[in-house]
């Protein structure tokens, strides 16, 4: 069976162990990551850092290489679920695929796209995130979770914290290639927040 760890350890608090213990639980009786190991599925997003907010979907990134015939997989098995929805499309020459629908209380995302899972951008930015919210505890977390209530997205969320200048997701990702010392600087910069 598939790694089903999404490769962080998930927040310290109690309701966000049991907020992931429900998601892996909904994961393995749907089999998402049985269904598609071909794709190398992974967990990301806010829900694995244990930031979710009302209305956060689970994010499964795939490497996708046949867009139709991952369609048609994911068809086959999750069809029949709540707003099944299917696109294909190409963002700066990249074919991306994202499948929608609902199981268990939860809206599901699973995005694709020709690339090893744990070379997207998705997980790069989950990773450095996940280093923040180690760094900076429980009082950044909940500011993180602040902005993305009041309708921010999770990248510009941590981007305004940590007062990163530019595309926040561009940003976000050069943090993640910062040594230790320089990772740690920028990352002092949201003490007002903490």
């Amino acid at each position: 069976m598939p790694e089903m760890d999404s490769g962080l350890s998930h927040g310290e608090d109690e309701a966000g162990n049991a907020v992931l213990k429900e998601v892996w639980k909904l994961l393995r009786k749907l089999r998402i990551m049985e269904l598609l190991a071909e794709y190398h599925p992974r967990l990301a997003g806010t829900v694995p850092l244990g930031i979710q907010v009302e209305g956060s979907d689970l994010d499964i990134i795939c490497e996708v290489r046949e867009p139709r015939r991952f369609i048609e997989t994911a068809r086959c098995h999750f069809g029949q679920l709540e707003g099944f929805y299917a696109v294909t499309g190409t963002v700066e020459g990249v074919v991306r695929t994202k499948i929608n629908f609902s199981a268990g209380g939860w809206p599901i995302e699973l995005f694709g796209q020709p690339l090893a899972t744990e070379k997207q951008n998705a997980w790069l930015h989950m990773q450095v995130e996940g280093r923040i919210l180690r760094l900076l505890g429980p009082g950044f977390a909940e500011n993180v979770r602040s902005l993305k209530s009041g309708g921010m997205k999770t990248e510009p969320a941590f981007a305004k914290l940590l007062k990163l200048e530019g595309d926040p997701y561009e940003e976000m990702l050069a943090l993640g290639r910062l040594n230790p010392e320089e990772f740690n600087a920028v990352c002092r910069r949201a003490q007002p927040y903490i």
